[in-house]
């Protein structure tokens, strides 16, 4: 029985800022040292990120919550005025990608049978899961599950899930939803991991419509059937022998504290082989690498651990230039730019990578059965949902 994914949507907030904005904003902090200020424009500068979208306006003029309105100093406002923030925002962002994922696939909301979520950066219940059901309408019999704090790789369980779940009931249709809203977490601070979390994580949501059914048996349809879509053929993880204190986050009286210090990429580079060799085993040739961008460093050390030829993560590049790192969302969003290439041909192999605390290497195998290509999916930005509502 083939378990597909065939349709993704995305969604990132209106406001986006280049990544030079942020980094002049940190450097007019007053009375910044030195040694400060040049690992603030080490770290942005290096970043390879262009831009990234937040649902923090006050970055725009005005002032507000993060940012004085006069001095333009940056704020430190306490973890329950930026989790008000993240319960607010976050449902808006999770809505709008599912209906774009939705309407990708050709599902109707009356098709899905349950509901996976993911996200690791804020908190609220009802969940998401809920939200989610009540605020696309979907049948109060829909099954519901959360996965929470596990990170940049939460997607890729999250899709385990669904998997296992259609594998158990071929009648099922699962909607999954990544939604993080990484920038109220944001703080000045002179800590080289803090100064690197500031320069890379971003805000956005994906959310993939998950099933082993066939269009032909699914009744009555109002949309479109899609035309391709990505066979899931297995799961893989793996912990590294150390990194458990290198990624890593607390809840703090200011947000959420990161840990993200500099052996994260030469971990993933020494390991990454040893934890990806069943899954290459398994499958053999890989066609097209789908790797979390958690950073260019990590994206480097992947590469040549991997022996891959410098376009083969081409993709997850583009993407963190884009839109930086929006954690659990992001290795959705590249996949959504692979199943819109007309030039990816079917019955071609995917491997999908992501890292997250521990460290974790959380993997997914999958292949192209697609006949025809589908147009890409632009990222809906949140102010657009009203019309993808019509």
């Amino acid at each position: 029985m083939a378990v597909q994914l065939i349709g993704i949507g995305t969604a990132v907030p209106e406001f986006a800022l280049s990544q030079a904005q942020v980094r002049d904003l940190f450097l007019a902090e007053p009375d910044l040292a030195p040694l400060t200020a040049r690992l603030i424009r080490a770290a942005y500068d290096n970043s390879a990120i262009e831009r990234r979208h937040t649902v923090i306006e006050d970055f725009a003029g005005g002032g507000g919550t993060f940012l004085d309105p006069e001095s333009r100093v940056i704020r430190a406002p306490g973890t329950a005025a930026r989790n008000e923030i993240y319960a607010r925002e976050a449902p808006r962002l999770s809505e709008a990608a599912a209906r774009r994922a939705l309407e990708n696939a050709g599902v109707h909301p009356g098709e899905i049978t349950h509901v996976v979520t993911a996200s690791c950066t804020g908190f609220y219940a009802p969940g998401p899961e809920y939200r989610l059901v009540r605020d696309i309408g979907l049948a109060p019999t829909v099954e519901r599950e959360h996965i929470g704090f596990m990170g940049c790789a939460a997607a890729i369980p999250a899709l385990r899930s669904a998997w296992r779940i259609c594998l158990a009931d071929p009648t099922a249709t699962v909607l999954v939803t990544c939604t993080e809203v990484c920038s109220i977490h944001i703080r000045s601070s002179s800590e080289p991991d803090q100064i690197v979390a500031s320069a890379v994580f971003a805000d956005g949501a994906a959310a993939a419509v998950v099933t082993a059914k066939s269009p032909e048996s699914s009744g009555p349809r109002e949309l479109a059937a899609p035309s391709r879509g990505l066979e899931l053929t297995g799961f893989t993880t793996a912990l590294t022998t150390d990194g458990e204190q290198d990624m890593a986050w607390i809840i703090g009286d200011h947000g959420f504290e990161m840990t993200l210090t500099g052996n994260v990429p030469r971990i993933v580079g020494r390991e990454v082989r040893a934890a990806l060799a069943p899954v290459l085993e398994r499958t053999g040739a890989i066609d097209q690498w789908v790797v979390h961008p958690g950073g260019r460093s990590i994206l480097d050390r992947f590469e040549q651990a991997m022996d891959l030829d410098e376009t083969a993560l081409q993709r997850s590049r583009a993407i963190l230039r884009d839109y930086g790192n929006m954690s659990s969302a992001t290795v959705l969003f590249i996949l959504a730019d692979l199943l819109g290439d007309p030039t990816v041909a079917e019955g071609e192999q995917v491997l999908v990578t992501a890292f997250g605390p521990g460290l974790a290497v959380e993997s997914a195998t999958a292949r192209i059965a697609a006949r025809q290509p589908i147009a890409a999916a632009e990222s809906l930005r949140v102010g657009q949902a009203d019309s993808a509502r019509s």
